[in-house]
């Protein structure tokens, strides 16, 4: 309410006040006894205080058993102006989760000002623990404006949770990121320590509760850590060590200083097992339903549910055909940049590495879902049909010229396939001769590991599906991707419309994977993060094709 028409503009009215106090239990459907403490307004002036007091006396003083505790927080803080009212809302929300009442400071002796025996009301000379009796605790607030504006607030403590028992069970199953943040190192250890403390104290308050406060309501500033844990032990261990600065297994620290721009990695083939996108389709909404639009634009062009494959509900055996493998993984694929992106993750770049260049074009905008789709699903059944069971591939730790050397002896019949790294390196070719290329190397002291797939790709044997492919795939539009697009098939950045229309997917399974030139390159223009140039190039990068960190881990770094 407001004071009115009264003899100055800082001179309280004390009829107002009574009035909005009255005002305020009535709309609570409340008595002045079913209120235990008020946090008043309390300037500590001559003028102001004999007056609220005389007010709180006159409504919450009268015919109660118990006394009305009386408290002020500028005592504490002093005068925060217009965000007093809400200072001493947060004090006793505060002070109805801890069940204390705080003291007020530097008043031990009530003002002679008042008659403090017209009715039960006594000041919080310290402070007293807050026993619950029959009824929930409450507080009330005042607070009192300049120029004559009144606000009375009552609090009630939120009922307790009905907690059940098989829900709360299950939530603890699943990984939940504790996010901390700081503008320094030495800040970052301090916030750690607090957030410890509150956990391990605040043993009613949920895990995920925490994790979901600190994600959405928190500003984050430039050092920052997370925590992954499942349980409360966990993320007790993982915030004390971050305290200590000792590292811990569920523990990542990283910096925003870090130079350089994030780049999304779409991979090949080899990362896929049964039952893949299982716990994302039931744990993420947005998982769900990129799956469902890439199993819309799938399904013109197959025969299985894709839904089924990720789930690991299908015939086991069909993860072995590559005409399935490469859609489902070209889905998960899709399907993990559309969770990143939701969580806010947005790439700088992508790049692919062979048949990931295909999710990596539709996520960068070059193709839509419907082309995608067209290409993965077609130009794996060429695959299956006509190289299938003709060759192999495998993984070899050498240099790119070292293993051209060694495979002179079969050229023709085996030859690289990928660049990876400058100490890894695919090759690929003939069935035959590539058993007998793997026997040499590995007899030489090479490692080198199989790659579960029977065809060549990459090398001679595709020139056999060229003409398939171009009816296959005619009539791809090509966009401008909207995010930028680096090439592992020409070395360039994929800046216009038509470049990767049909025949671009027929190179791209027929070249040399250049993945490892391409990230030489792009640490080089600057946009993958490599701090001090003494951490490896995947720094700054993020891999789609393993989404096991929603559900245990992920592959990522920086």
């Amino acid at each position: 309410n407001q004071d009115g028409a009264t003899n100055g503009l800082t001179a309280p009215n004390g009829p107002s006040q009574q009035r909005v106090i009255r005002g305020a239990l009535a709309n609570a459907g409340l008595s002045p006894s079913d209120v235990d403490v008020v946090e008043g307004h309390g300037t500590g002036t001559a003028l102001g205080d004999p007056i609220e007091a005389q007010a709180l006396l006159a409504t919450y003083g009268q015919d109660r058993e118990h006394p009305l505790w009386l408290g002020s927080l500028k005592s504490n803080i002093g005068h925060t102006q217009a965000a007093a009212g809400v200072a001493g809302v947060i004090k006793m929300v505060q002070a109805l989760q801890h069940g204390m009442l705080p003291a007020t400071l530097h008043a031990d002796t009530p003002t002679t000002q008042v008659d403090w025996t017209a009715g039960a009301v006594r000041l919080l000379t310290e402070a007293r623990e807050w026993p619950r009796a029959d009824r929930p605790r409450r507080a009330a607030v005042s607070s009192f404006g300049a120029s004559g504006t009144n606000a009375h607030l009552i609090l009630e403590e939120a009922p307790a949770d009905q907690v059940n028992a098989p829900a709360c069970e299950a939530s603890q199953l699943s990984a939940m990121p504790l996010v901390v943040s700081a503008g320094t190192a030495a800040a970052l250890a301090g916030q750690a320590g607090r957030l410890a403390r509150f956990l391990d104290g605040a043993r009613d308050v949920r895990l995920a509760a925490v994790a979901g406060s600190l994600l959405s309501s928190r500003a984050v500033l430039g050092q920052r850590a997370v925590v992954v844990a499942s349980t409360r032990e966990e993320a007790l261990s993982g915030l004390n060590a971050l305290a200590r600065g000792e590292n811990a297994p569920a523990l990542v620290t990283g910096s925003v200083d870090v130079p350089g721009k994030l780049v999304w990695v779409f991979p090949g083939q080899g990362t896929q097992w049964v039952g893949m996108g299982r716990e994302l389709l039931d744990s993420s909404p947005v998982f769900a339903e990129r799956i469902g639009e890439c199993a819309a634009a799938l399904g013109r062009w197959v025969d299985w549910s894709l839904v089924d494959v990720l789930r690991g509900e299908s015939e086991p055996e069909l993860l072995d055909r590559v005409d399935v493998l490469q859609p489902a993984c070209f889905a998960v694929m899709v399907g993990l940049a559309a969770v990143w992106s939701s969580v806010g993750v947005r790439p700088d770049a992508v790049v692919g590495h062979s048949q990931g260049e295909i999710a990596a074009a539709c996520v960068a905008g070059a193709l839509s879902l419907e082309d995608a789709s067209r290409v993965v699903v077609l130009r794996s059944k060429a695959i299956a049909a006509e190289l299938s069971g003709r060759g192999g591939m495998a993984s070899v730790a050498l240099a790119e010229d070292d293993v051209t050397g060694r495979l002179a002896r079969w050229a023709g019949r085996v030859e690289v396939a990928a660049v990876n790294s400058p100490t890894s390196v695919v090759i690929a070719g003939d069935a035959e001769a590539l058993d007998e290329a793997l026997e040499s190397l590995s007899a030489s002291g090479v490692r080198v590991r199989r790659i579960a797939v029977d065809y060549a790709s990459h090398t001679r044997h595709v020139v056999d599906i060229e003409d398939t492919l171009a009816e296959a795939l005619a009539g791809i539009s090509a966009q401008a991707p909207t995010i930028p697009f680096y090439s592992t098939v020409t070395g360039e950045w994929i800046r216009d419309a038509d470049v990767v229309d049909g025949g671009y997917w027929y190179r791209n399974l027929r070249s040399q994977v250049r993945f490892g030139p391409a990230v030489t390159e792009l640490v080089g223009q600057g946009v993958w993060g490599v701090p001090g140039g003494e951490r490896p190039p995947s720094v700054g990068a993020a891999d789609l094709g393993d989404h096991r960190w929603f559900g245990g881990r992920v592959t990522a770094a920086g």
